[in-house]
């Protein structure tokens, strides 16, 4: 009897307790890529969250929550700032360009978002739409395409918004009667774009104070915020220090307070690393006991296989081989099942966090995980084949 037929047969005389051992490294190592994935969403989505806007500007308060509720409308935004800075943005020497934002109503919990359709150019190029055109005119609006998908929206079809950045939201000003009078006309859907503007509708920048019925022109005119993309480094500079100047108002490092965001995500990470530690215990813990009951209840066929003339060699490397195999399984299983939850997650993680998941993306970290994995049950097995090996096979029959 060869070695590999040995292990085999000894797998399949404990199935029970093999398929416990398998199943709870496979979900160690699911849960380990699972979070992996979200990682690597989360950090590619950093990357590219604010495209090329080093500077944002908007009402004053917290930088991480303007950062989010601009570019990944996550939260409620800092408040509004007059439309005059905006256009006093406009006049700016070392400005390349400049989109300044409404936001504040909703669509079945999608945000409504007031911007230019320059923005589209100079964030994701000269990319084509999955269907119609861009928006020309107040009320005609262009829908991302989680959006699109997840209402089943198509070119033409009409709909009302409603007050406030969720579905549901009370309207404390008795805006509704205006919000069922303002219709609005679906004229484009965006390509999937991997951002969070796939989950955004997008009109003119106009639409707020034509719903809330502000004046076209004068001070009553507010924007949320204005996205800036500057002509160098010295000008990023230069428009951050001079905007944050103003009364009521904060200009903003982009990637600075995207930075500060992600921290305090790696900071909750360390937390659910405690729990993957956990499991990664409780999954050697299961090799060594299913390699330890194999080794008390095997102890005469180990004997009869040393007076048979098989070597101590045999033995050590048929029970450590028996730990590898058990974890060679699981790891397989957990790899897969770990991306095949990722594919299947990754609409409900984005309209959750707005974290784009690439289910198939195969990480480096991975290969950490599997090597990892490997060493711990063949750790896991050296206890239970020194066991083995040092079986007396005289005395073990004599008793």
């Amino acid at each position: 009897m060869n070695g590999w037929m040995l292990l085999w047969r000894n797998l399949l005389y404990r199935k029970t307790l093999s398929l416990l051992t398998v199943l709870a490294v496979a979900v160690t190592v699911a849960l380990l890529v699972f979070l992996l994935l979200c990682s690597d969403g989360l950090e590619q989505g950093a990357e590219k969250g604010y495209g090329p806007f080093e500077v944002t500007i908007g009402a004053q308060g917290s930088e991480s929550q303007l950062a989010l509720s601009t570019y990944y409308h996550v939260g409620a935004p800092t408040g509004n700032i007059p439309f005059d800075v905006y256009e006093q943005v406009r006049r700016e020497n070392d400005l390349d360009a400049a989109y300044a934002m409404t936001t504040g109503d909703n669509y079945n919990g999608f945000p409504v978002v007031g911007i230019d359709t320059g923005y589209f150019l100079t964030r994701y190029g000269d990319k084509q739409l999955q269907a119609g055109r861009l928006y020309a005119k107040l009320g005609e609006t262009v829908v991302g395409a989680y959006v699109a998908k997840s209402l089943h929206l198509r070119v033409g079809d009409k709909f009302y918004g409603a007050h406030g950045l969720v579905e549901g939201a009370a309207d404390e000003d008795g805006d509704e009667d205006e919000h069922a009078l303002f219709a609005y006309t679906i004229v484009g859907i965006l390509p999937p774009l991997r951002t969070p503007d796939d989950r955004a509708v997008f009109t003119t920048l106009d639409y707020a104070w034509a719903v809330h019925h502000a004046e076209q022109s004068g001070a009553e005119r507010q924007v949320t915020a204005i996205m800036i993309k500057p002509k160098s480094l010295l000008g990023t500079q230069a428009i951050k220090l001079k905007y944050d100047k103003l009364n009521q108002v904060q200009a903003i490092y982009s990637s600075k307070a995207v930075a500060d965001v992600v921290n305090v995500v790696d900071k909750g990470g360390q937390a659910v690393s405690v729990v993957t530690a956990l499991c990664i215990v409780l999954a050697a813990i299961s090799v060594l006991l299913s390699l330890i009951a194999a080794v008390n209840e095997r102890q005469k066929d180990v004997g009869l296989l040393r007076l048979l003339g098989k070597s101590g060699t045999f033995i050590w490397f048929a029970l450590l081989g028996e730990g590898l195999l058990l974890t060679g399984i699981g790891l397989v299983l957990g790899l897969i099942a770990g991306h095949v939850g990722g594919y299947f997650s990754r609409d409900a993680v984005f309209a959750f966090s707005g974290v784009q998941i690439d289910a198939w993306r195969v990480m480096r970290d991975e290969w950490t995980v599997a090597a990892s994995t490997l060493i711990v049950g063949a750790l896991s097995s050296l206890g239970p084949a020194l066991k083995a090996y040092r079986v007396d096979p005289l005395q073990l029959f004599r008793a």
